[in-house]
C-alpha cells in the first residue's frame, strides 16, 4: 500500500517537551498495537541534511478514529516545523510497519519496560488491551526523571482502575529537580525492582523500549536473571 494523505488534528502538550500530534487516520489505514508508521511533512517551512520525513511508533490505539504519535520537542528543523505548520496542515504517512506487538500466548504475561518516550507502543497496546477485555496479565515498568516528564501518566493510571489484568509501576529516578510530590518508585529498573512486583521473572515475554542504553542495561538484566532471550523483545527510540 502507498503512503496516504492526512491532516493535523491537534496538537497537545503531554509532558515537559513532549508533544502528540493528532492526525485524521487515513481511510482503510490498519495496524497493530505496538507497531510505527513513517510521517512525512509535504511542505515544511523549513528542512535540513536529515529530510522531511521521520519514523514513529503509534500511540494512539487501532480502535481510535485518529493517529497520535508522540516526541520529545528537540531543536531540529522537522520538529520545529511539525510545531509551526498549521492545524490543516498535510503530511504523508506510510502502511503500519514493525513486530513489536503483543504476543498471542494470552496465558504468557506481557511485562513492559518503558523509558521516557518509549511509553508510546506501549500506551497503544495498553488501550486496546483495555477495549479488547484482554485475559493476559499485563505490568508496565514505566521509568522518568521526573513526574513533569513521564508522558500519558493520567491515562496510564485510568487504565489500571478499569483493567483488573493491568498493573502500572512507575518510577522517579531524579526527584530532587521535580516540584512535584511522588510516592512511588524511585530507582532505576533492575532485578529487585521486578521480582518485587512479579511472582516468576522467567515466566513473561519481555517488551523494552526507550533510549539505547536503557534498553541494552535492561536485556542484560533480564539475561543475567535467567529471562531466554526469545523472551526478550526491544525497540531503541534514537534521537526522540
Amino acid at each position: 500500500m502507498a503512503d496516504q494523505s492526512s491532516t493535523l488534528i491537534r496538537r497537545e502538550e503531554v509532558a515537559e517537551g513532549t508533544v502528540a500530534f493528532h492526525f485524521e487516520k487515513p481511510s482503510g489505514f490498519n495496524f497493530i498495537a505496538g507497531q510505527f508508521a513513517d510521517v512525512t511533512l509535504t511542505d515544511p517551512p523549513e528542512t535540513d541534511a536529515e529530510g522531511n520525513t521521520r519514523t514513529f511508533s503509534i500511540a494512539s490505539p487501532p480502535f481510535a478514529n485518529e493517529l497520535v504519535f508522540t516526541t520529545r520537542m528537540r531543536n531540529t528543523a522537522f520538529k520545529r516545523s511539525l510545531k509551526e505548520v498549521s492545524s490543516t496542515a498535510k503530511v504523508k504517512i506510510s502502511p503500519a510497519a514493525g513486530t513489536f506487538t503483543l504476543h498471542k500466548n494470552l496465558a504468557k504475561p506481557a511485562v513492559f519496560l518503558a523509558g521516557g518516550i518509549g511509553i508510546t507502543p506501549f500506551l497503544s497496546m495498553v488501550q486496546q488491551a483495555d477495549r479488547d477485555r484482554l485475559s493476559q496479565k499485563l505490568y508496565l515498568f514505566y521509568s522518568n526523571r521526573r513526574p513533569e516528564d513521564a508522558a500519558f501518566l493520567d491515562t496510564l493510571k485510568a487504565l489500571e482502575t478499569t483493567n483488573p489484568n493491568f498493573r502500572l509501576i512507575c518510577t522517579m529516578t531524579e526527584m530532587s529537580k521535580s516540584t512535584k510530590e511522588w510516592k512511588g518508585e524511585t530507582a532505576l529498573i533492575d532485578k529487585e525492582m521486578l521480582c518485587r512486583h512479579l511472582a516468576d521473572l522467567q515466566g513473561p515475554v519481555y517488551y523494552i523500549a526507550g533510549p539505547p542504553t536503557m534498553v541494552t542495561a535492561m536485556r542484560e538484566t533480564l539475561v543475567s536473571a535467567g529471562v531466554k532471550e526469545n523472551d526478550i523483545r526491544t525497540d531503541e527510540f534514537v534521537g526522540y
